[in-house]
């Protein structure tokens, strides 16, 4: 663990972290139950912090995301296996009371840190001494020892979960879900880079926690590449799907009848944010490109967009509407807003195939969602999209994010109707790998290691 003074870390943000020796990735398997760590004291309650958005939102606009399923379907199955979980979020409205319920064995408490509305993602590292102030509070009220881990989501977040993790005398295990190098390495056009602020309270948060969960081996090697994290610290969790929701049944055509979609559509769908990292454009302009070649194609072709604008999307919210106008697709493109799980699980029955030619992806929820309730991927290959997608067997992974190279993949299955359905066979079968149950039991074998690890660090400071 590396150790930090806590007077440095909610001002202004420092960079500089000692270079690790090992440079080239080798993640390191996950303990076994009932291994070196089996004899430790049994883990009771986490507190897992979400300052910028909480748990409770809509996922699909603003800042709720796929980290929000996440942190919920983690926390959730995490209460299954016994370990209670309190999860912190800035609250966004005078009207929420100070804690609720999500579901048995998970709290969500709501902090005050700066005015409720109007306060971008980008504004809120100047609340985080405010927020952590109000983790501190809700701290004070309980017995020493009532936390017996920190786990902290996004660099923000990370922040306020190291002074805590060290006030409280407890390790910190910290999930990045998106790195700033990352993105600006594969920014879209017309994207803004993520300041360098962010670059540093990212390096500063690696190089503090005793555990650092990565989504794919792939992420895990850009923490070791761009941040220096040392190897021994990161893990490989790979997040799940909740099969009970997102599952092929009651079918195709019953989503199609409940959501007013034609029979014999061919229904390209995309689903998540709509922001230039996420390139919903990609597709509105491939289809431009089939219905270039196939004017034909028009009468049976709809584009369902389900999602609200969010981060640099939020500056131009009409953009993707002028761009569908401009290339004469406002016919095929239906823009819906964004649904709770249980409607979203029917658009992705509903569909012919999931489009998602993000420029980064941590992992991509969204393509397991969607194979679990058995439809296809078209997917960049990007970032985690290669673990969720497996190419040419539950979908298709395209090399960089050309238009016309979305169309050819699209065209096939216009072209062999059958297609869709045999993919979407092995595509439910590959989502079952994804679990969130499996999700939390890795995790817990997570907490076991930062928890071993941070009593050895201690033993030894003290002699």
């Amino acid at each position: 663990m590396v150790t930090q003074h806590s007077s440095s870390r909610l001002g202004t943000l420092r960079g500089g972290t000692q270079k690790q020796a090992q440079r080239h990735m080798h993640v390191p398997a996950l303990p076994k139950r009932g291994g070196r760590w089996a004899g430790n004291r049994r883990m009771r309650r986490v507190a897992m912090l979400s300052v910028h958005t909480s748990p409770l939102h809509q996922p699909g606009t603003g800042d709720a995301g796929g980290m929000n399923v996440y942190i919920v379907e983690l926390a959730k199955r995490l209460a299954e296996l016994n370990v209670e979980v309190e999860i912190f979020t800035r609250a966004t409205t005078g009207a929420l009371p100070p804690a609720v319920e999500l579901a048995p064995g998970v709290l969500v408490r709501h902090v005050d840190a700066g005015p409720y509305e109007g306060l971008a993602k980008e504004e809120l590292p100047a609340q985080l001494c405010a927020f952590t102030h109000g983790v501190m509070q809700a701290w004070a009220g309980h017995r020493p020892g009532y936390y017996d881990l920190v786990h902290s989501h996004y660099w923000l977040s990370g922040h306020v979960g190291w002074l805590a993790a060290q006030r409280w005398g407890v390790p910190l295990v910290h999930a990045m879900h998106t790195m700033a190098k990352v993105k600006n390495a594969a920014l879209a056009e017309d994207d803004c880079p993520e300041p360098a602020a962010r670059v540093i309270g990212e390096t500063q948060v690696v190089a503090a926690a005793d555990r650092l969960i990565a989504n794919t081996a792939e992420e895990a090697d850009e923490l070791v590449r761009h941040y220096e994290a040392a190897v021994s610290k990161v893990a490989v969790v790979h997040p799940g799907v909740n099969l009970d929701r997102f599952r092929p049944e009651p079918g195709r055509a019953a989503a199609r009848a409940r959501l007013g979609l034609p029979q014999d559509a061919v229904v390209p769908l995309f689903a998540g944010r709509i922001q230039p990292l996420k390139a919903p454009d990609v597709l509105i302009r491939a289809v431009a490109v089939l219905l270039e070649e196939d004017p034909g194609l028009r009468d049976r072709l709809v584009v369902p967009v389900v999602g609200g604008p969010s981060g640099s999307g939020l500056a131009k919210p009409e953009a993707l509407h002028k761009l569908a106008a401009r290339l004469g697709v406002c016919d095929v493109v239906r823009f819906q807003p964004p649904v709770d799980q249980e409607r979203l699980a029917d658009w992705y029955r509903a569909a012919t195939v999931l489009v998602m030619p993000s420029y980064s992806e941590s992992f991509g929820l969204v393509a397991i969602e969607a194979q679990a309730c058995g439809t296809p991927v078209i997917a960049a290959a990007v970032g985690g999209l290669p673990v969720a997608v497996a190419d040419d067997r539950t979908g298709f992974l395209v090399p960089g994010h050309d238009p016309r190279d979305y169309a050819r993949v699209l065209r096939r299955f216009v072209d062999h109707p059958a297609l869709g359905e045999t993919l979407g066979r092995a595509a439910a079968r590959h989502a079952r790998e994804f679990g969130w149950g499996k999700a939390a039991a890795d995790t817990t074998e997570v907490y076991a290691a930062a928890q071993a690890d941070h009593r050895r660090h201690l033993r030894s400071a003290h002699g």
